[in-house]
C-alpha cells in the first residue's frame, strides 16, 4: 500500500550510524545521501526517506505511531535490536514471540529521535 515514508530527524549524522546499523541485518542500505537527506532500501527501491529537520514530529508513548520493517529471519530481527541498541536506539521489547500469532516473532527500540521502531518475522 504505502510507496515510502518519510520523517524528519534532528542529527543527519547521528541517524546515519543508526540506521546504516539497524536496517543492514534486514538487507536494507542507504540508498541516497547528501547533506540532509538520506533513503534507505534494497534493490527494490527507496523506502524510508530521512531528512534534516529542526521541527520533526514529537514522539509520544501514547500516539501509537511506530514504524514495523519486515525481517526475512528470527535472527535478523535479534541483530536488528542488538545493533539498534548499540548505535544509540532505546530497548522497547527485546526480540521474542508475541501474542499476535504463534509465529508472531518481533522486537521493538525507540531510534535517537523518539520514533517507535518494529521488527517483525512471521517465520516459524
Amino acid at each position: 500500500m504505502l510507496h515510502h515514508i518519510s520523517i524528519g530527524v534532528r542529527d543527519i549524522a547521528r541517524s546515519k550510524r543508526f540506521y546504516d546499523a539497524a536496517l543492514k541485518p534486514l538487507g536494507y542500505e542507504c540508498k541516497f545521501s547528501d547533506a540532509g537527506t538520506l533513503g534507505y532500501g534494497n534493490d527494490g527501491g527507496i523506502g524510508l526517506w530521512l531528512g534534516a529537520s529542526d521541527h520533526p514530529v514529537p514522539s509520544h508513548p501514547k500516539s501509537n505511531l511506530h514504524f514495523c520493517f519486515a525481517a526475512p529471519t528470527r535472527a535478523s530481527v535479534d541483530r536488528f535490536h542488538a545493533a539498534a541498541v548499540k548505535e544509540g536506539g532505546r530497548d522497547n521489547g527485546a526480540p521474542g514471540l508475541r501474542d499476535y500469532s504463534p509465529t508472531y516473532y518481533a522486537a521493538f527500540v525507540v531510534d535517537p529521535d523518539g520514533y517507535r521502531l518494529e521488527v517483525h518475522c512471521d517465520q516459524a
